[in-house]
């Protein structure tokens, strides 16, 4: 069909509006990676660059060279698979429970999960409720009431709901216990969901910040969200001593540098999940 002059006015000016609204969501993303690598020299001398003529990793070096800011990456990290892990097994776990029916005051448990969802207790009896536990300064306080959250609960059952009964009472008439059925057929059926909501919980692990403002004190156990905001807010840095590099780069480059560093990481998560989300849950568990 061929196109009228209006048609084709509205398509020119729709990818005029979409080219500006990309260039300008990713332009910071640009300049923050182009001065991260700029030589200081060069970015002392000019006060804008959009392309350096001399590219450096000093920068680079000396966040990596300071004992504070690989530790506090190291912390990120292991908040990230650990409390990852750990809330995909009680999210599925307590999904799974949840789905089937034959659960005595399965509606009332729903019913709870749901108040938690519309109501939050606020950050005054959170902290009371963490500080009695004695989790006060400890990485487990930043997993353990993080570990489950009610709104993907949810929706995990509803997935679960999909699962047909046929197959786990075949496996029972092979002799697998509901351990079994779990394990060998319902979580192999789920890697979809579970690569879908491993990466929300990876991104929320990884993001800790105010939670470890609130309850951790001790500076060698801040993840590395809450050591990029001492970062900005310190123009001098002197909380960074590096090993290698005498004179410290310029404060913006570095700036720049420890966001690069904290956000790559976990968009290079993304493409390993990606290939799961297509596909279909249930392709080739039931034939007809």
């Amino acid at each position: 069909m061929k196109s009228s002059l209006g048609d084709r006015m509205f398509n020119i000016i729709n990818i005029l509006f979409l080219a500006l609204v990309t260039i300008v969501t990713f332009f910071p993303l640009y300049y923050v990676f182009i001065v991260s690598f700029t030589d200081p020299v060069e970015y002392l001398q000019k006060s804008f660059i959009l392309f350096p003529e001399k590219w450096s990793l000093d920068s680079y070096k000396y966040l990596l060279s300071t004992k504070a800011f690989p530790n506090s990456l190291g912390v990120s990290a292991y908040l990230a698979v650990v409390g990852t892990a750990l809330s995909l097994i009680v999210t599925a776990a307590l999904s799974y429970t949840l789905s089937r029916k034959r659960l005595r005051g399965r509606q009332l448990i729903l019913l709870l999960i749901l108040l938690t969802i519309l109501f939050s207790p606020g950050i005054i009896p959170n902290y009371m409720v963490v500080r009695q536990f004695g989790l006060i300064n400890s990485l487990w306080s930043l997993i353990i009431p993080a570990l489950a959250s009610g709104w993907n609960v949810i929706l995990m059952k509803g997935f679960f709901d999909s699962v047909p009964v046929e197959l786990e009472e075949s496996a029972q008439i092979d002799g697998c216990n509901d351990l079994s059925i779990w394990f060998k057929i319902i979580l192999p059926l789920s890697l979809p969901s579970l690569a879908a909501f491993g990466l929300f919980y990876a991104v929320g692990y990884w993001n800790q910040f105010f939670n470890a403002l609130i309850y951790i004190t001790d500076a060698s156990k801040w993840p590395i969200q809450v050591m990029l905001q001492n970062m900005l807010l310190n123009a001098n840095n002197t909380d960074l001593q590096a090993d290698v590099l005498t004179v410290a780069p310029p404060a913006e480059t570095l700036k720049m540098a420890a966001v690069i560093v904290a956000t790559v990481p976990i968009l290079l998560v993304y493409p390993f999940l990606q290939k799961h989300f297509a596909k279909g849950a249930m392709v080739g568990s039931v034939k007809g």
